[in-house]
């Protein structure tokens, strides 16, 4: 008998004896956020960082049809493949930058456009580590699109305007069909 009040009064404790060990435990340590300073703005990014390295890529392949007669144009030693993997490297990176801090425009169609430059350059990165110039051409388009639509929903105007310039961006720029998902987060 004894031993069943010991059992039962064993048994009652249990519950006590969780609470206390779990609660007794430290909570897991969060590190905290790593501290950055931004020292340029999107425009500045876009000028000196971004736009040169897309640059680089884009015209890093092509086909140059004359009357003379039909030129390729790829990397065609070492350095130029490197020339052209560090560009895509620094242009995925860049739209990490585009996310952070106030460079970034709220959860929307801005994250959606970064996110697709950094996986867009991040498969030209992989093309040019594998000297694909097809690849690399064929991605380019992909980059292409992604800065094309971040810059109609963010930088023209109205008129399809470059607001700093007044210059008009070509008839497709306004025409362009904008990826459902950015569609739909637009509405």
């Amino acid at each position: 008998m004894k031993t069943d009040q010991l059992r039962c009064s064993l048994l009652h404790l249990l519950p006590l004896a969780f609470i206390l060990t779990t609660g007794c435990e430290t909570p897991p340590v969060v590190p905290a956020a790593p501290p950055f300073t931004p020292v340029a703005d999107v425009k500045e990014l876009m000028e000196m960082v971004i736009d040169p390295a897309a640059d680089v890529v884009w015209e890093s392949v092509g086909t140059i049809i004359t009357a003379e007669g039909t030129e390729e144009i790829f990397p065609k030693n070492d350095g130029e493949w490197a020339t052209v993997r560090n560009s895509a490297l620094v242009l995925a990176e860049s739209g990490n930058l585009l996310m952070l801090g106030e460079r970034a425009k709220g959860e929307g169609p801005w994250m959606i456009m970064s996110q697709a430059l950094v996986e867009s350059a991040r498969i030209a990165f992989e093309a040019a580590e594998a000297k694909d110039a097809d690849a690399v051409f064929m991605v380019g388009g992909d980059i292409y699109n992604a800065c094309e639509t971040c810059h109609v929903l963010y930088w023209y105007d109205e008129d399809g305007a470059i607001p700093s310039t007044g210059s008009v961006t070509p008839a497709t720029t306004t025409s362009l069909l904008l990826p459902e998902k950015v569609r739909a987060s637009t509405q």
